[in-house]
């Protein structure tokens, strides 16, 4: 039988046997995915209405609110991953701060920032309830990792659009490719969580053990992958894995990530009970701001080398 990433029923995410599933996922996948989660369908449903509604509309109607380097949030359709440009655009929605950095709304498409607000506020509560389940595997107080998500966390949420494509690939192992087009190259989340809603057309991969495994979409689920954060914190013993998003020839492409991230004054390192005896930091301590800011510089445009979790090891 092909191996697959897991489903973990998580309506009870504080029992025994929930909290070792979702360990387990966590050491062997670094994915899985959630059933009775919390969050309605039919909030699902709206979003996954507004995504189709934005990129359906007229070019102009996206390109008023296409995103600066100064501003990441509105539309983008030239993101690079390992410094490919991706068959994609996208719509990110995240926190303002009274300045340059706002939320930006497209015009004429009613009932479209209702419905990704609210889908996003349902998303953030559920990755908290998330956060205590990681605390408790890691040996952590739930209490103090919440605290790097304040005053103000810098999680947001992506609407993803993958065109049809008249050059797929599929590069095999960790590779890029000349010849054809990938909506995303492989690649690891940068912050802690991320929380993807995908519509009923595969496309998204892990990789695990030399191989790339489809995570096919479940109705009513949604995947969980830990980023490099997590695996920062776990010294290892959780490691943020690969994936990428393919596209075809024939069928478009939606889904909705939720990068659930921390304030960008928080600092990270491995946790206490990560180390100890015969169990070394393995990485430095990494400020959130800075690893964010030059992760998006080389996936905006190639404003230098994409920063790794490499670059902080001991």
């Amino acid at each position: 039988m092909i191996e697959s990433v897991p489903v973990i029923d998580i309506a009870r995410l504080d029992e025994a046997d929930t909290l070792g599933a979702i360990d387990r996922a966590c050491r062997e996948w670094g994915f899985f995915q959630v059933v009775n989660h919390g969050i309605p369908g039919p909030l699902c449903l709206a979003l996954v209405d507004a995504m189709h509604a934005f990129f359906a509309a007229p070019a102009p109607v996206r390109a008023r609110i296409r995103r600066t380097r100064e501003n990441p949030w509105g539309y983008y359709d030239s993101e690079l991953t390992k410094n490919v440009r991706d068959w994609k655009e996208v719509f990110d929605y995240g926190p303002g701060d009274g300045g340059q950095l706002e939320p930006r709304w497209p015009d004429g498409l009613p009932g479209f920032r209702t419905a990704v607000e609210r889908y996003s506020d349902a998303c953030e509560s559920l990755a908290f309830r998330l956060l205590g389940a990681l605390a408790a595997n890691l040996g952590a107080d739930a209490a103090e990792l919440a605290r790097a998500f304040a005053p103000a966390h810098t999680s947001f949420l992506r609407l993803n659009h993958y065109p049809v494509c008249p050059v797929p690939a599929a590069p095999a192992g960790l590779t890029t490719t000349t010849a054809g087009h990938v909506g995303v190259n492989y690649h690891t989340d940068a912050g802690v969580l991320t929380l993807l809603l995908q519509d009923g057309q595969p496309g998204l991969e892990v990789y695990r053990d030399g191989c790339w495994y489809p995570i096919d979409p479940l109705a009513g689920a949604l995947v969980v992958n830990i980023g490099d954060i997590v695996q920062v914190w776990s010294n290892d013993m959780y490691r943020a894995a690969m994936h990428r998003a393919l596209v075809n020839p024939v069928h478009a492409r939606y889904s909705a990530p939720y990068f659930f991230n921390p304030d960008y004054r928080s600092n990270y390192a491995p946790l206490p009970s990560m180390t100890g005896p015969g169990r070394s930091p393995r990485y430095r301590p990494i400020n959130w701001g800075e690893f964010r800011r030059r992760r998006a510089d080389g996936d905006y445009a190639d404003f230098g080398a994409e920063i790794q979790l490499s670059d902080f090891a001991t």
